[in-house]
């Protein structure tokens, strides 16, 4: 069981303007809680007890609002990232890397995923030693979009390409923004980080970049939820969709 989830909630969500104009994307209200506490809620169902939460914009909102929240399951803390408008989110795991001591998980700051999901990925996925150190959470549709995180996976689950630049014909899944570390992976992600942030560029980049290029060790696989329930919630036309989604958890 992992106990241990860093959220990773410093954007502002420019995309949903003018709904975020005013308030970050983590505390969008849906069925009478904020993104973030559907987020809270479903990790701690899962058996995750610890939750390091990264926040950027409009912080002092956010750190008021996980004040406010009393749930004896587990213990959260807020870590402001001071680079957020200049950084992408490779820096906020930039920021708690000093954490990644331990088996944890990730989660996107844009993604509600399911009491079930949370229990899949604490299950993990096997690979030919065990469970996967780096395990990428993948799902399944006929075509996938520019925005979408493509991923190509071999029939064994490994996890051979990640990127939004992918094409068809080397798509056939796309992450949910929700990653498992353990064992050796937990070093293997935290030294790459570490390292990708000392290049030039290393601010411009996505973690899941970094995932890309640890593919080649042959350490991350994937975890498939087809069939399960999750949202993204990244343009307008996301917020009914989710709200659905929401509806039916209340």
């Amino acid at each position: 069981m992992i106990e241990h989830a860093i959220l990773l909630s410093a954007g502002q969500g420019s995309r949903l303007l003018p709904l975020t104009a005013e308030r970050p994307k983590c505390l969008i209200d849906f069925s009478g809680r904020t993104l973030i506490e559907w987020q809270i809620e479903m990790l701690a169902r899962g058996g995750v007890k610890r939750i390091d939460i990264v926040t950027g914009f409009k912080t002092d909102e956010v750190e008021h609002a996980i004040s406010q929240i009393n749930d004896l399951r587990v213990d959260i803390k807020c870590h402001f990232n001071p680079f957020f408008k200049v950084a992408d989110n490779l820096g906020s795991c930039w920021i708690v890397r000093h954490l990644m001591k331990d088996d944890f998980l990730i989660l996107n700051g844009d993604t509600l995923v399911s009491e079930e999901i949370v229990r899949k990925v604490q299950q993990g996925a096997d690979g030919p030693d065990g469970p996967w150190p780096i395990a990428v959470t993948v799902d399944e549709k006929p075509a996938y979009d520019s925005d979408d995180m493509k991923v190509l996976r071999e029939p064994d689950g490994r996890l051979l390409h990640i990127g939004k630049t992918l094409a068809a014909e080397e798509t056939n899944c796309e992450s949910i923004g929700f990653l498992a570390f353990r064992g050796e992976g937990v070093e293997l992600f935290r030294e790459a980080v570490r390292s990708k942030m000392r290049e030039r560029d290393g601010v411009e980049h996505w973690y899941l970049k970094v995932i890309d290029t640890i593919a080649g060790t042959g350490q991350v696989g994937t975890c498939s939820i087809a069939g399960s329930e999750w949202a993204e919630v990244d343009f307008l036309t996301d917020i009914e969709s989710a709200t659905e989604l929401t509806d039916r958890w209340a």
